[in-house]
């Protein structure tokens, strides 16, 4: 169980600064110390929204990641990167993200970047705050990559990726990360039409060396690029296999259900901390401090406080930083109602 009761938290990423927006579509214009500095800048105002809106943990907002998965694939050798996306016009979607010809042994000799993004946050963090680390899980980063002989279908990626990711997270451990989030939104995505079982046995294989080593998270949602879902929107389906893995928080998205499933934290909390999605990334309606203790209130009715986290439905990289600061701001103070009810 988590050491603060209605612990607040977040899934990863965080919108960036406008600045940073326009400077990364012109990175030929500055040095490579510019840009070490202004990754640290951008870290920065992330946890300076983070605390000031007063959550129990926080991240690095992401910041250096251009989207939460599809960066990795820089660090990947066998792949040919997509130079555009193949849908450039009309509403924004999922198809507007490319896929990527392999072309060789899937292989990442550098690593996926994620220790170097935590040993950034715990230099510029403040003392004592409670960090946390994100990466894709295996299958959700297989999702960008097209099969060919050596890989034939996606499982086949996964696995290959599989290691990578393992490896990953060890080094998190190593450098002093104690909860690290494994990003798995294709799983509850795909859950209504697949083997749950099989998903539930690769998640639990990426995070085995690190299992008591370190508080585990696991994020699902049913997706969110450019504020759109792509996944069918049935947590039921996902239950009760997904409660075999071997994670200390699985976090559900809810807000954007109208909180219909909330039955389900019930049987989560009696095997692992649930943390709830009750702000919703994908709508700029901003929920009130009030409309949030509501929601605690509602969730209590089936998990006691020391095994409740509140977080936002998904990560914020696709909602605007003014609205996403009011969110978390309210989220927490909601938050903060219901623990001066209880005596917390």
């Amino acid at each position: 169980m988590q050491e603060r009761p209605l612990r607040t938290s977040v899934i990863g990423s965080y919108p960036f600064p406008a600045w940073l927006e326009h400077a990364s579509g012109h990175l030929d214009r500055f040095g490579q110390d510019d840009i070490r500095e202004m990754q640290d800048d951008a870290v920065i105002a992330a946890v300076h929204d983070q605390t000031a809106a007063g959550l129990d943990v926080i991240t690095d907002g992401e910041q250096t990641r251009f989207d939460f998965n599809l960066s990795f694939y820089g660090f990947l050798d066998g792949i040919d990167l997509e130079a555009e996306s193949p849908r450039r016009w009309g509403p924004p979607a999922h198809d507007q993200r490319g896929k990527h010809a392999i072309t060789g042994e899937l292989a990442a000799p550098r690593g996926l970047g994620a220790v170097e993004e935590f040993t950034r946050l715990q230099r510029i963090a403040p003392a004592k705050q409670a960090l946390k680390a994100s990466i894709p899980g295996p299958f959700t980063l297989s999702g960008r990559l097209i099969p060919n002989a050596q890989y034939p279908d996606r499982l086949a990626i996964t696995e290959a990726l599989l290691p990578l990711v393992r490896q990953e997270v060890e080094g998190l451990v190593a450098a002093g990360c104690r909860e690290i989030c494994v990003d798995e939104p294709s799983m509850s995505c795909y859950a209504h039409k697949s083997d749950t079982k099989q998903f539930v046995d690769i998640f639990n294989r990426t995070i085995e060396p690190i299992i008591g080593k370190c508080r585990v998270d696991m994020h699902m949602c049913f997706g969110n690029f450019k504020g759109r879902s792509v996944g069918a929107r049935r947590p039921e389906c996902m239950f009760p296999d997904f409660l075999d893995m071997h994670v200390d928080e699985m976090h559900l998205e809810m807000a954007t259900l109208n909180y219909r499933s909330l039955h389900l934290i019930e049987q989560v909390a009696r095997k692992m901390d649930v943390a709830v999605g009750v702000i919703d990334v994908k709508s700029y309606y901003l929920e009130t401090a009030e409309e949030i203790a509501d929601v605690v209130r509602a969730c209590l009715q089936y998990a006691p406080p020391e095994r409740l986290v509140l977080a936002p439905d998904c990560g914020l990289s696709q909602t605007a930083r003014w609205a996403a600061r009011k969110k978390l701001h309210n989220m927490v103070a909601g938050v903060n109602i219901v623990r001066e009810e209880l005596g917390l």
